[in-house]
């Protein structure tokens, strides 16, 4: 529960025994006008990004402001910046970005950091709470200071992991969390497909699905190859020199993460009531999916991932107990943030790009 003073009297004797207590209460916010963050007004390629000085967020009653540490530059902020989304997707990237130019100025879809102040009606959060959270479309994670509602997608970092790592849970997390237990009703001893298994989704899936009691099977290249089996994976798939729809194998869930698992070319490894699971598709695969999911039992499932404050928790819990931690390819400070960018454009990122903060003065 948030510390609250019952009279100026009390508040000026706390105050001058606890300077760094002053500095991240509510009242700090007077301290800090302005922050640095990763900006871009216009879309295109990274260098269309750089750190500006920005106005500081002043949390309202029922929120709170993090101290960011750090964050991820995630294949959702690429698209956003580049608007390169999946085919048929262009207009409704438009609407959800911006028009013409970004209505977000600030991305990052993900941060961890340290709770520097709290509106007075705020009970779950205290100053000094180290916190990870989910910002999913509404971005804004790559700055120095964000605020967030008390309700959001946010949770306790687990002893177990750096703020970096910290950073990385959520994107990956969420979806697999979401497609492997709400869409695909994933059970023990099921053989789960993923495709595009070494990216922040696919590292996920392949560790939760593992969880889960599943036989995995994880498709990569040549050189991921020991990484998705020192994840969890039972078999992995080298796609530079096997096909898996090819095999004739069969599996209970083909998770597609990287959108070259089509249902045309993952129906036949689907057994009889099998799921594809499609985490990247166009606009083909949601408008088909339910014309699809009708014919011979076997169903396409494409959607979005949700995320929530329960979602979260659950993602430190498994962080906690082992089960689950983000891969880390590389981390950025924030001062290096396009070129954090241009290596998410190589499309050869293995699990999660990380940006830093800088360090800042109390």
């Amino acid at each position: 529960m948030c510390r609250r003073f019952h009279d100026s009297r009390e508040q000026a004797r706390a105050l001058s025994l606890m300077p760094y207590a002053f500095h991240n209460t509510t009242f700090a916010v007077r301290y800090h006008v302005s922050m640095k963050a990763a900006v871009y007004h216009r879309y295109g390629p990274p260098e269309v990004v750089r750190v500006e000085e920005v106005e500081t967020p002043n949390p309202g009653d029922n929120q709170i402001r993090v101290r960011v540490h750090a964050s991820t530059v995630s294949s959702g902020d690429w698209r956003a910046r580049s608007l390169e989304v999946p085919r048929g997707m262009g207009f409704a990237g438009r609407l959800i970005f911006g028009l013409f130019r970004p209505r977000q100025p600030i991305l990052g879809t993900e941060l961890s950091g340290i709770v520097e102040s709290v509106g007075k009606d705020v009970i779950t959060f205290d100053v000094g709470d180290k916190v990870f959270a989910d910002r999913g479309t509404g971005m804004g994670a790559h700055a120095e200071y964000i605020v967030l509602d008390e309700d959001a997608p946010i949770a306790g970092i687990p002893d177990n992991l750096s703020f970096e790592e910290a950073a990385a849970l959520c994107f990956g997390g969420t979806v697999a969390l979401d497609f492997l237990q709400k869409h695909g009703d994933i059970q023990p001893g099921q053989r789960v497909l993923i495709n595009g298994a070494s990216g922040t989704t696919g590292t996920a899936l392949v560790q939760i699905a593992k969880h889960f009691g599943a036989e995995v099977t994880a498709v990569c290249s040549t050189r991921n190859v020991d990484l998705v089996s020192e994840l969890g994976a039972d078999h992995v798939v080298d796609y530079t020199s096997e096909d898996f729809s090819q095999n004739g194998e069969k599996y209970d869930l083909i998770a597609d993460t990287a959108g070259t698992a089509p249902w045309h070319r993952a129906k036949d490894s689907l057994s009889d009531t099998g799921r594809l699971l499609v985490v990247l598709g166009g606009l083909s695969d949601m408008v088909l999916a339910p014309i699809r999911s009708k014919k011979n039992g076997k169903q396409v499932i494409s959607t979005v991932a949700g995320s929530s404050a329960e979602r979260c928790r659950r993602l430190a819990q498994l962080a906690a107990d082992g089960i689950y931690k983000p891969v880390i390819d590389r981390v950025y400070p924030l001062e290096e943030i396009a070129e954090a960018h241009a290596h998410v454009d190589t499309g050869g990122k293995v699990g999660s790009v990380v940006i830093t903060m800088p360090i800042l003065s109390a």
